[in-house]
């Protein structure tokens, strides 16, 4: 008897029962065979050695997707923990997962792992991997895993299982005498594993709770050949000298102070002035698109949170509440409330929709001690909301602008490779199914009409609407969350909001959120990133530095300084005691795009010699053409 196998271009081909997806990666080709990880059947991925017993849809996925990087270095965080457990037995196991970049594996040791203990487990790793030991995988009532687990004394695995109910089917993964409680899937045996390296050691809470024991956690990374490893640990290096950490610093843009509180970010000067100039263009910008500029409060009424649903979905993330007057305030985690609240100030017409509210509003959330990054994860950021409140009729166009709005602002920042997703209804959802598939439908004509290539992520809006997310991609193909545009079907209908229509009765309007940078202090962490400190000129926050020879020559710097501002130019004089070469130097670490030299020569020809961050020298200019080369650059966005 044969079933139907139906594959991701649609062809449809008839193979015997209980084949399994190896075998018909096989059929296709010996090549296929050999590089697929792991497979999925309508919709759920299983081992390749799964067998299918009726029709069914196929994926096959490679290393080279997100399937199959998972499952690779979910395989291998098994592999890591087989070989700390036989280098040191008396250890006890907790938890392994694939992450984004390679996985990691939690253990209970008193004593935290050294980098020698790092190189011996990396050692013993390659050696098990060379056995081409199977992954097996086999299913056990509660009871039977119970029973294994204490046998092995592993105390966390037995935690796990508590909270298992007693019913459930248990799987289990055996590669030569190690097993692991897992779900699975898993490649077929350790040798696919070729490349292996730990990456390094931290400290690691049981289940992410502070209140729990502290864990060691390993982290490492895996490819099917060395050259795909050598790849990932050069971009790891450039990875590092491009940490918005440590050029945050260097260039002095921004600091963190536990007197303050941590997560809640100091802007210095130079970063407070670029975040100036991001803004200005921002309002510029969104004023051009006709968005109209709102300021809310900081704090709102628990009332209001209430209403808005925000204390029961995202109570965790807020703040304890602040008591005013005998009434409960929280900080707020969001602004959209507020901007509903300035649309409901009066009834609403048809005839002045769309309207769309735009804000650089400041929110609060708390995010575990644990999970803050620099200024990618923060407890207070500033988000450059906009809300578009309009009717069915003009939904089309206005998501249309937005997303080439967004694009194009991107693009100004320097950006230029982007990821799109279209994400949508998920299964738990608010609305009426009729009002997802419109909103969803114009997301995608939008996208098609504009060509745009884009990915659907199927199921991956939220609970209250479809989305559109913008990711950029940096010179090291990293990806970095950006725009979203997302419709809400959930606030317009808990603050009843409505509109007076052209038949004189009130209607829902549709409202879309989008964010453009996303929040600014993630925003810039991209930038830093991304351009590794190397800002375009407009966004310097010095633009010029000028350096007079010797102290003879400050007056002749100081007047082309004071020309250079009236033209609104960011320069600045270096007035240190220091020889030339060491000002150019220190000038090119703080990476100011131009310096200026000034000495006899071009004081006699009010002229200056001009060097270019990372270019070296460009010769002598006259001052008003140096001036005209910088404000072109500006201009040109540059």
């Amino acid at each position: 008897m044969n079933i139907k196998i139906k594959f991701p271009d649609g062809s449809i081909k008839e193979y015997p029962k209980n084949i399994s997806p190896l075998e018909i990666a096989e059929s296709i080709s010996h090549g296929l065979a050999k590089q697929t990880i792991v497979a999925e059947i309508n919709g759920i991925l299983v081992d390749l050695k799964s067998k299918i017993a009726n029709d069914a849809a196929v994926k096959l996925f490679k290393f080279d997707s997100k399937e199959g990087k998972k499952v690779y270095w979910h395989s291998t965080a098994h592999l890591l923990a087989q070989a700390v457990k036989e280098l040191f037995p008396n250890i006890k196991i907790a938890i392994g997962p694939a992450i984004d970049n390679g996985f990691y594996y939690d253990f209970d040791k008193a004593v935290p792992f050294t980098d020698k203990d790092l190189e011996k487990i990396e050692q013993k790793m390659k050696e098990l991997s060379k056995l081409n030991a199977e992954y097996k995988r086999q299913e056990l009532t509660k009871k039977e895993a119970v029973r294994l687990f204490s046998g092995l004394k592993e105390d966390y695995k037995l935690e796990l299982l508590e909270a298992i109910p007693d019913d459930e089917i248990i799987s289990t993964y055996t590669q030569g005498n190690f097993t692991d409680l897992c779900r699975g899937p898993h490649i077929l045996d350790t040798g696919k594993i070729k490349a292996i390296k730990l990456l390094k050691t931290s400290g690691a809470y049981w289940r992410g709770d502070a209140k729990n024991k502290m864990l060691q956690r390993i982290y490492g990374v895996s490819f099917p050949s060395n050259k795909e490893l050598n790849t990932f640990l050069y971009y790891l290096e450039e990875a590092k000298k491009r940490d918005h950490r440590k050029i945050g610093k260097e260039l002095d843009l921004y600091s963190f102070s536990d007197e303050v509180g941590p997560g809640l970010v100091l802007w210095h000067p130079n970063g407070a002035m670029m975040r100036s100039i991001v803004e200005d263009y921002w309002k510029k910008r969104h004023f051009a698109e006709n968005y109209k500029l709102v300021k809310t409060p900081h704090i709102g009424k628990a009332g209001l949170w209430e209403k808005s649903g925000h204390l029961g979905f995202y109570n965790e993330s807020m703040y304890s509440p602040i008591e005013v007057d005998d009434q409960q305030y929280y900080l707020k985690p969001m602004n959209c409330p507020f901007h509903i609240a300035i649309y409901q100030s009066q009834k609403r017409s048809y005839r002045e929709l769309p309207i769309k509210y735009a804000e650089m509003g400041t929110v609060y959330r708390y995010e575990n001690s644990g999970s803050l990054h620099g200024l990618m994860r923060v407890r207070g950021f500033t988000q450059d909301d906009a809300h578009i409140i309009c009717t069915p009729d003009q939904l089309d166009n206005e998501i249309e602008e937005v997303i080439e709005f967004s694009l194009n602002i991107l693009k100004a920042f320097g950006f230029k490779d982007f990821e799109i997703y279209l994400s949508t209804m998920p299964e738990k959802a608010v609305g009426e199914k009729e009002d997802w598939d419109k909103a969803t439908t114009s997301l995608e004509k939008a996208l098609k009409k504009l060509e745009i290539e884009y990915e659907v992520d199927e199921g991956g809006g939220a609970f209250y609407g479809p989305k559109i997310d913008i990711k950029i991609k940096d010179a090291l193909n990293r990806s970095w969350q950006c725009s979203t545009i997302q419709f809400d079907f959930n606030l317009p209908t808990r603050f009843e909001m409505e509109y007076i229509g052209e038949d004189n009765q009130p209607h829902r309007p549709f409202m879309v959120h989008r964010a453009l940078l996303g929040s600014m202090e993630r925003f810039f962490g991209t930038l830093i990133e991304y351009h590794a400190g190397n800002f375009p000129v407009w966004l310097c926050p010095i633009q010029v530095k000028i350096l007079p020879i010797s102290d003879h020559y400050i007056e002749y710097a100081k007047k082309v300084n004071d020309e250079l501002k009236k033209s609104g130019i960011r320069s600045e004089v270096d007035f240190k005691n220091e020889k030339i070469g060491y000002k150019i130097r220190e000038s090119e670490m703080q990476k100011i795009p131009y310096m200026l030299i000034a000495g006899q020569r071009e004081k006699e020809s009010n002229s200056v010699s001009v060097r270019r961050h990372g270019e070296g020298d460009l010769g002598s200019f006259q001052i008003n053409e140096i001036t005209e080369r910088i404000l072109s650059e500006v201009e040109g966005k540059k």
